[in-house]
């Protein structure tokens, strides 16, 4: 069941509620988006069974990174009370390894959610193992009323459309002072499309060129920092 949103609980959880002309989006600090109307949790590039993938190329990263990142999932789903969740791409890393079982153990842990998939690049599994499984795949970009969801940003849609995707894995600087400086984490908007930052925390940072974004807003683990809004630097 959705949960009634209370305006104080931005403040609580370190949300944002970012207004686009066309739809309020709450920009969560775990590197998510709730859709209130919807009731939907949009996240982008996981790249579940990265660790597996690089272990067995005979480099040690345990599994646990994995297992924090179901934990946050299933944190989000309580907190939003989301009945559908999009995986906006690159939900696996790679060929199938004992990680996506894994996955699906977790997606049955929950029967009463509608799990997404937009296909990205990394989304190369046989078509059988998607089949087979809980996630509903989409191959193609997805419209969701005014939302046009994808995995790499679209270009030339409509000003009636906000396109919604991840890929890039976006980040932005913050200099503190001449020689301390930070890489974040960031929803990054741009030309009609915001680029949601990657919510797997075994993933690269791109860092993006703050002064080409229209809207900048980087994720810190207590909440979501706007730093430029409509072309301004805050």
């Amino acid at each position: 069941m959705p949960k009634i949103f209370n305006p104080l609980t931005a403040e609580l959880d370190g949300r944002y509620i970012w207004q686009h002309e066309l739809v309020s989006l709450h920009l969560m600090k775990e590197k998510a988006i709730w859709l209130e109307k919807e009731n939907a949790l949009l996240l982008a590039d996981t790249h579940f069974g990265k660790a597996a993938h690089f272990r067995k190329a005979g480099i040690p990263v345990p599994e646990s990174i994995h297992l924090d990142d179901f934990h946050r999932i299933s944190s989000l789903l309580s907190k939003t009370g989301a009945s559908k969740v999009f995986f906006l791409g690159d939900l696996f890393h790679s060929e199938s390894n004992e990680s996506w079982f894994t996955l699906l153990e977790f997606m049955e842990l929950f029967p009463e959610i509608n799990f997404h998939l937009v296909m990205g690049n990394h989304d190369i599994l046989p078509d059988s193992l998607y089949e087979s499984s809980a996630l509903k795949i989409h191959k193609g970009n997805l419209l969701l009323g005014n939302l046009v969801l994808s995995h790499e940003p679209q270009e030339g849609l409509p000003k009636s459309k906000l396109n919604i995707c991840g890929h890039i894995h976006p980040g932005i600087v913050i200099k503190k002072n001449s020689k301390q400086k930070f890489r974040l984490p960031a929803f990054y908007f741009k030309n009609n499309s915001l680029i949601l930052p990657a919510f797997g925390q075994f993933t690269g940072l791109y860092c993006m060129d703050l002064k080409s974004a229209e809207c900048a807003m980087v994720t810190t683990l207590e909440r979501v920092i706007p730093i430029k809004l409509n072309n301004k630097v805050g």
